[in-house]
């Protein structure tokens, strides 16, 4: 427990202070630069302290512009992990709930981060896609775990068709990831954390105006994503 107590105290640590500071600097200017790039850096912060180095490669797959940032998910560690290593201010969907916390729920929807609501049924899925679409025409790019929720298994599960709405409704292309190694670092229904290494691969971004149909992008998306994962974290045939 002692890697995961020190991150959370640096994320509480340099985090509340920087809220208290940077949340009404940013109501008064109007730019959330600042407090995104500051958060960023404790984000990483945090996961440096927890004992986690993290390898990138691919950087070069990344384009210009606001993109659309699919990996695949085995840990909780995939969200502070990623969003320092993606360019800019990127968006990410996250339970609406979470925006209710102090300090950081005003922090990430100042960041137009995208809530998700759990009830509400069309309407509240119609909701989230608009603000998501708007998000990204906005200039933002956006960081979506397009399976939906932390793989048990450490496999690659079947993919939701959010991301792939919004690539097609925007233009914007597709960033496929491929994470590895946090699965072994703070597995699912625990809260335990163990130091090691996690890689993060960029791969060649999809364009939605290159393929005919949905359904072919987001096997693109997936091929790319099998492709730089390791054999135990492919998906089973079944699957």
């Amino acid at each position: 427990m002692w890697a995961a107590f020190k991150m959370v105290i640096t994320f509480a640590g340099l985090g509340i202070p920087a809220g208290l500071v940077l949340i009404p600097w940013t109501f008064l200017t109007k730019k959330i630069q600042p407090m995104y790039r500051v958060g960023k850096w404790i984000s990483a912060a945090g996961i440096r302290a927890a004992g986690i180095k993290v390898e990138q490669h691919g950087r070069e797959n990344i384009p210009e512009g606001a993109a659309i940032f699919v990996p695949n998910h085995i840990s909780n560690l995939d969200p502070p992990i990623m969003v320092p290593l993606i360019p800019g201010t990127p968006s990410i969907m996250l339970k609406a709930e979470l925006l209710k916390i102090p300090v950081l729920g005003k922090a990430w929807e100042m960041a137009k981060f995208v809530p998700v609501y759990r009830e509400g049924g069309r309407e509240a899925a119609v909701r989230t896609a608009r603000y998501a679409a708007e998000v990204i025409r906005g200039g933002l790019s956006m960081l979506i775990f397009a399976e939906g929720t932390r793989s048990k298994t450490g496999r690659l599960q079947a993919f939701k068709a959010g991301p792939f709405h919004f690539a097609q409704s925007t233009g914007a292309p597709i960033v496929p990831v491929a994470i590895a190694g946090t699965e072994a670092m703070m597995q699912k229904g625990s809260s335990r954390v163990y130091p090691g290494v996690a890689k993060v691969t960029f791969l060649p971004p999809v364009y939605p105006a290159d393929y005919p149909n949905r359904a072919e992008m987001v096997a693109e998306v997936r091929r790319r994503i099998i492709s730089a994962l390791p054999d135990s974290m492919k998906p089973l045939e079944a699957e």
